[in-house]
């Protein structure tokens, strides 16, 4: 099996462009994969940078080949695991200890993409987690477009994760991906599955891809009842409303990619605004800890943040799985999302959406 220096030099050769901020990713994931070559645990390793960089790529290079057992998930798949195994744990003393020794039992490295931390109950959980990780024999590798001391940076209770942050910095060796060219903007052969103001256009693709459009119905998704446009074959077709702006999460969109090979989206409407001020009010909660008495300023939102926040977990389910998303929208792609207060988050959103745009994508 090629190691990532002999699989990078192999990519270069067959047209890739070199990047000196991959190449610096590479030598740091060649000496840990000779470290397991040679049956010793290495210290793991945080890739991060900008979007487009080329680190998912990189750490599938590294993890396609590795000679030992390695488990590779996207962070939002390990979490889901995470939490379902706490859950059949929860009379267990112990858990995130036990987890940890079953994941080490299992496997000599984790690889998790694309580390993102937004919700208050993963921060909290993540200092534990990575704590019992780290004592365990066991190689973690992480992408991220951010540094570890600007994950949740600004959290609601960032005390509670700040644990995880230094677990980070103490027992990962950081890269940074920064080369200056966002390699999913490329000059490639192109395949339409985005369409402004083209609702026919749209509609006649989804016919070409997947039959005869059929009558409007529903699907269970969940447990609840998911509006459809129609459906056909293995191609599933809703619109903005029905998808990102009822109360889906990321599970959701995760069996949706298990069960459709295509994913139509129609009525997508612009998903910027400008944010409004809000208050949480005297004597709520955050997750298990009070916060001090009186009114506390929350972070400007925007009407549709919710929205945009599932629909970013949509594209990334969908990007990650090299599932095609089929778009029909009222603005252009860099019109999508302009201003607000997940305009770092929507980075990445937008430049998946680009990629997706290949007509090499998902092969």
């Amino acid at each position: 099996m090629p190691s990532p220096a002999v699989a990078y030099r192999s990519a270069l050769a067959a047209g890739f462009q070199p990047d000196p901020g991959q190449a610096a990713a590479v030598n740091a994931l060649e000496q840990c994969y000779q470290a397991l070559q040679q049956g010793k645990s290495p210290r793991g390793l945080y890739l991060w940078g900008p979007v487009g960089r080329g680190k998912t790529w990189l750490m599938d290079l590294f993890h396609h080949n590795l000679p030992v057992p390695a488990r590779r998930q996207h962070f939002h798949h390990f979490m889901r695991w995470i939490h379902q195994r706490l859950h059949q744990l929860h009379r267990q003393p112990n858990p995130l200890q036990q987890l940890a020794a079953e994941l080490a039992a299992s496997v000599r490295v984790l690889c998790l993409d694309e580390l993102y931390v937004s919700d208050i109950g993963d921060a909290m959980l993540l200092g534990g987690l990575f704590q019992a990780l780290f004592e365990q024999p066991l190689t973690l590798v992480v992408t991220s477009n951010q540094p570890p001391s600007a994950l949740y940076a600004g959290g609601f209770n960032y005390d509670r994760f700040a644990p995880a942050v230094a677990a980070l910095q103490q027992h990962l060796q950081l890269v940074a991906v920064d080369g200056d060219a966002d390699h999913r903007l490329h000059p490639a052969a192109r395949l339409q599955r985005y369409w402004v103001d083209d609702e026919a256009g749209f509609i006649e693709a989804f016919r070409q891809r997947g039959g005869t459009p059929a009558a409007p119905t529903a699907l269970t998704l969940g447990g609840r009842q998911l509006p459809v446009q129609q459906c056909r074959g293995d191609q599933l077709w809703c619109d903005f409303n029905a998808l990102c702006e009822a109360p889906w999460a990321a599970q959701d969109y995760i069996q949706l990619c298990d069960d459709w090979a295509g994913i139509w989206l129609s009525a997508l409407p612009p998903l910027g605004g400008t944010p409004q001020p809000m208050r949480i009010a005297r004597g709520t909660e955050d997750g298990a800890q009070r916060v001090a008495a009186g009114d506390r300023q929350l972070p400007a939102l925007a009407p549709r943040d919710d929205s945009v926040r599932r629909f970013i977990a949509l594209v990334d389910e969908c990007y990650d799985r090299g599932r095609p998303l089929y778009l029909s929208a009222s603005v252009p792609l860099p019109q999508l999302y302009n201003d607000g207060h997940l305009t770092f988050a929507f980075r990445r959103t937008l430049s998946r959406l680009l990629a997706m745009q290949r007509a090499d994508y998902g092969e």
